[in-house]
């Protein structure tokens, strides 16, 4: 079965907008803990425009029980700097550059990110952190992930969503494109996560097709399922589908 990792981007975002504290990220992690999500996501990002690095400190304990997922780019900010204090269940990196709206692409592992990469992964591991690279579709990305030392991928999928939302003609292929990697991935010894614009519409198809996804990352459709379900309901519709597929 797949497993749901919650992420919480979207709750510091709203309890950003004022100074009251409130929506709490820490009960938002309980309430999807409680409701039977397998881990908790996070991007901190470097303009701390929704989570802080605060949050990530005060997160780890509450998390203890579950997977604990950070994202982010190494090479910016003070992602780095948090991995041997916190030592989270997984760090899945991610090309974003300062103040991206949102992550919209996967790494390009051309020679110089490959270099730039391989110290990082290695950094990581020693900590004993499993280490996830945010990629598209791609078989030569996939094999090149392997080859510098990740332990998995995560699968880039806004435009499997953006098609299946349009009912594209390009929804069959892509989806293709995406069990192709997915596959590559497993064989060689990669596990696959996938994440971006999942939701409770198009999650079903997705795993149904895409085969061998341990791990899918889902905030903001999650959290605007919230606002009209509840959060814990949310968060057991999302797991629902994934124990059904």
């Amino acid at each position: 079965m797949t497993n749901l990792s919650v992420n919480l981007n979207k709750i510091a975002l709203v309890r950003n907008s004022r100074l009251l504290g409130i929506p709490s990220v820490i009960k938002a992690a309980k309430t999807s803990i409680s409701a039977g999500a397998y881990g908790i996501t996070v991007h901190p990002r470097p303009d701390e425009r929704h989570i802080r690095y605060c949050d990530v400190y005060e997160l780890k304990p509450v998390v203890a029980g579950v997977e604990f997922n950070i994202e982010g780019n190494p090479f910016t900010g003070k992602y780095m700097d948090l991995m041997p204090q916190i030592k989270p269940t997984q760090a899945t990196l991610v090309p974003d550059e300062p103040g991206q709206n949102t992550s919209d692409h996967g790494w390009n592992l051309n020679e110089a990110n490959c270099k730039r990469l391989l110290p990082i992964i290695e950094k990581l591991k020693a900590f004993g952190i499993r280490v996830s690279l945010f990629v598209d579709p791609v078989l030569e990305t996939v094999e090149k992930a392997k080859q510098i030392g990740a332990d998995r991928i995560e699968l880039y999928t806004e435009p499997f969503a953006a098609a299946f939302a349009k009912k594209s003609n390009n929804l069959e292929p892509l989806t293709a494109k995406y069990a192709a990697a997915a596959a590559k991935a497993a064989e060689i010894g990669l596990g696959v996560n996938a994440g971006h614009d999942l939701n409770l519409d198009n999650l079903a198809f997705f795993c149904k097709n895409v085969k061998l996804v341990m791990e899918v990352s889902i905030g903001h459709a999650l959290i605007a399922d919230a606002l009209d379900m509840g959060l814990a309901n949310a968060v057991k519709a999302y797991c629902r589908i994934l124990e059904n597929t």
